[in-house]
């Protein structure tokens, strides 16, 4: 499939047209598309459009278009299944290729253009090769047509099918992936050294990308698709506050926050389900016998204490750069601090040293003339003070926050659809919430649940783990709780991983903040 064969200059403007007309399609996503008929997969390069952004500082960067590639064969949702790549001017075939995912609550996304305002406008402008591939998700859908019933069986023609459901994201993903190594040599950028984004279950996606490569239990899946026989797997990921580990996700959450006013004022049952879910979890992260960066292991009983030192360390690094960090929220500071010298006084120095001493109470401070300031050091944090000020931010999810399904009480999540099948059903997909509903879930559920948490295959010696890992979580980001990432880091730096992982300060569920940290690690790891 080529690229667009028209030359036409794509800015800003035309981003913003494009993206209108993407939605639009989306809103038609409903109609006939069926399976579209393709003979094999393709690259023009002869076929790019010449275009050009203007970035954030107000510069411009020039780039060459290829869009609608389409990355499998068996094309069955051709709103989602293919990418687009933009070359900025200058790159060769040793350009790192940055891939941006657009997924967000496990729904459909597709193919868009670069945007200024996040990471895909700035990794063009550091001259990075930006692929963006379109992904099916839980609502996409189709209306089956005579073509698509003859390749499905069980569907009839005019039947809605849902095309997106757990694990077609991945699929699409990998399948991306495999289209820029089968076209390596002929497309600008190394697909060795390809980086992965993606925020939220964007987030989930990067770190699948990252956590999956060539493991056969989704190969024959990849076949089926039509997908490249090629590797799969990628040179690093990027993680903002990624919703994963589904399977655990309620009773990390509600062991986190089950002390909280929010939880305490739950009624009888679903504080029940609260308190069941929490005694559920340390057994749970006993199991994966993680070791802390000194090697002392981490278990149920230090585990609290871990998440309070690691969001101590994400304030402090805040405090050092000049966030005002209250002590309303829990936080204790140093009553006193260290240094030789005070700050000079309208031009003079105050001397601070008595008969060659620093006065009574007064630490020396080496390697400098300035004196920290009283507090400058974060000493402690009261937890429940804490949580309690994350959840004043922003309400808690019910209980259970993720598989929550259950008959006569609550209504399906959007995890509950993305379970679900072509028909569109919502199911359970823990055994605590099937057993609620007195069901079980299925071998066909459990293994999508599977093939969707990185954390089933670090470790696997079938699997290639990217060896390099940039991870963020808001430390008021209350979407999962902070047991999830953690584990995800913790694990993989186990591995022997390059994991730069952080509690970002006072970030809610967000992502592609903080480029210029991002894209000087990028730099770094690809130098």
């Amino acid at each position: 499939m080529k690229g667009l064969g028209r030359d036409q200059s794509i800015d800003s403007k035309h981003s913003k047209e494009y993206m209108k007309k993407i939605l639009s399609v989306m809103v038609c996503a409903s109609l006939s598309l069926g399976t579209m008929a393709q003979e094999a997969l393709a690259f023009d390069a002869n076929a790019g459009v010449k275009s050009k952004m203007t970035v954030y500082d107000g510069t411009s960067v020039n780039y060459t278009a290829y869009e609608r590639l389409f990355y499998v064969t068996n094309v069955e949702d051709s709103t989602y299944q293919f990418l687009n790549v933009y070359v900025p001017d200058g790159a060769t075939q040793q350009t790192p290729i940055f891939l941006r995912t657009y997924v967000g609550g496990y729904m459909a996304s597709p193919a868009t253009q670069p945007q200024v305002g996040d990471a895909t406008g700035r990794a063009l402008k550091e001259g990075y090769v930006v692929v963006i591939p379109g992904t099916r998700g839980r609502n996409s859908s189709i209306v089956a047509d005579k073509a698509y019933t003859k390749t499905h069986k069980s569907v009839k023609k005019g039947q809605t099918v849902y095309t997106g459901r757990a694990p077609k994201a991945i699929l699409d993903l990998k399948a991306a992936i495999r289209y820029l190594r089968h076209f390596d040599k002929q497309m600008p950028g190394d697909a060795e050294r390809i980086i992965t984004d993606g925020t939220s279950a964007g987030g989930a996606m990067s770190a699948l990308m990252g956590a999956t490569g060539n493991n056969p239990e989704y190969a024959e899946l990849l076949k089926a698709m039509g997908a490249a026989d090629e590797r799969d797997d990628v040179f690093a990921s990027v993680c903002y506050c990624p919703i994963i580990d589904l399977e655990h996700a309620d009773m990390a959450y509600e062991w986190l926050y089950q002390q909280t006013d929010s939880r305490q004022a739950l009624d009888d049952t679903h504080k029940g389900y609260t308190t069941e879910l929490a005694a559920l979890f340390p057994a749970y992260v006993n199991s994966l016998n993680l070791k802390m960066p000194d090697g002392t292991p981490l278990n149920a009983d230090n585990y609290l204490d871990y998440i309070k030192s690691e969001i101590i360390r994400a304030a402090q690094i805040a405090k050092n750069a000049g966030a005002d960090i209250p002590d309303s929220i829990g936080f204790k500071f140093t009553s006193e601090a260290g240094g030789m010298f005070a700050a000079p006084i309208n031009g003079g120095m105050r001397p601070m040293m008595q008969g060659g001493q620093p006065p009574k109470g007064m630490r020396p401070m080496h390697g400098g003339m300035g004196r920290k300031q009283v507090g400058e050091y974060i000493t402690d944090l009261d937890m429940k003070k804490y949580l309690n000020y994350v959840v004043s931010t922003q309400a808690l999810k019910g209980v259970p926050a993720f598989d929550s399904q259950i008959e006569g009480i609550n209504s399906a999540s959007g995890e509950n659809e993305e379970f679900g099948d072509e028909t569109g059903s919502s199911v359970n997909f823990t055994d605590f919430t099937a057993q609620k509903n007195g069901t079980t879930v299925s071998d066909a559920v459990r293994q999508n649940v599977r093939l969707l948490n990185p954390m089933s295959f670090i470790g696997d010696s079938k699997t290639t783990v990217a060896p390099h890992w940039y991870i963020r979580h808001g430390a008021r980001d209350r979407d999962t709780a902070f047991p999830v990432p953690v584990n995800f880091a913790t694990k993989l730096q186990n591995a022997g991983k390059d994991v730069n992982f952080l509690l970002a300060w006072n970030r809610p569920h967000s992502g592609d903040y903080a480029l210029d940290e991002l894209f000087e690690w990028i730099k770094k790891i690809t130098k």
